[in-house]
């Protein structure tokens, strides 16, 4: 069930906190987060409520599965004037909230205020910690305690060896010593995804590192880690850590 996220007191933004304290105004919010984190399923997002405040969410993503959203606080991009805290009043005024608009006037003029640019370069860097978040995900999958059986680890091994070059479920079933189907269904239940998903995983883990070096073409590092096209790289590579290539190697050169 989708509710409204709540910031520390000291955190939170005294408007919407006004906000909070009248069911008109938690729909609204109810509203705007839920439009907000609808369309942040895929990619970053921001909005801009009723009352002119902005918000952004980042989605982290570890393959296909979404895990978490990063969100800003609400902040205005602009310094606030009395003209638009007419259009504010006018809003609440329609929308039934209840409220000492006195008051309202006051908190609202307390809301943060993050020139574009600066909000911009934010956003890119809450971006980048999405994605290392995800990094972070996927070598966790890699890295977890290693097989109990001695088949599976032998199999990882091989893997790990052999990435680069076209291996098929078929061989490293027969270097596990098992029938193809049954190695299959072993390796999933052992390390909690399939045989191509982990060889995927194996395969982007090694782009990462390739990419730290600027010198390096990405269809080079592409071939280099196994993957047949420039094109089954890019979307595997944005379907594991959430950006293109090229866009994590623009990440770390900004860092």
């Amino acid at each position: 069930m989708f509710t409204v996220v709540r910031y520390e007191r000291r955190q939170e933004n005294p408007f919407c906190a006004l906000m909070a304290k009248s069911v008109e105004g938690c729909k609204a919010c109810y509203a705007a987060q839920h439009e907000l984190e609808s369309e942040a399923c895929v990619e970053t997002k921001t909005i801009q409520c009723f009352a002119g405040l902005c918000e952004t969410s980042v989605p982290v993503r570890i393959g296909d599965n979404l895990v978490a959203f990063l969100q800003t606080g609400q902040v205005l991009l602009h310094r606030p004037d009395k003209s638009q805290f007419d259009a504010v009043s006018r809003a609440l005024a329609n929308s039934g909230v209840q409220v000492d608009l006195k008051e309202a006037e006051e908190v609202w003029f307390q809301t943060r205020v993050i020139p574009p640019k600066q909000y911009e370069a934010l956003i890119h860097l809450i971006d980048l910690f999405a994605h290392n978040l995800a990094s972070c995900g996927n070598n966790l999958i890699l890295n977890q305690e290693q097989p109990a059986r001695p088949e599976v680890l032998k199999a990882c091994a091989f893997i790990a060896q052999n990435f680069s070059d076209e291996i098929s479920l078929a061989s490293v079933a027969h270097v596990a010593g098992m029938s193809a189907n049954y190695f299959s269904g072993i390796f999933a239940e052992t390390t909690g995804i399939n045989f191509i998903e982990y060889l995927t995983r194996v395969r982007i883990q090694k782009a990462r590192d390739l990419l730290r070096d600027p010198r390096l073409r990405i269809s080079e590092i592409a071939f280099e880690v196994g993957f047949q096209s420039l094109s089954q790289f890019n979307r595997a590579f944005k379907r594991v850590e959430g950006c293109s290539p090229r866009e994590y190697r623009a990440g770390l050169a900004a860092i």
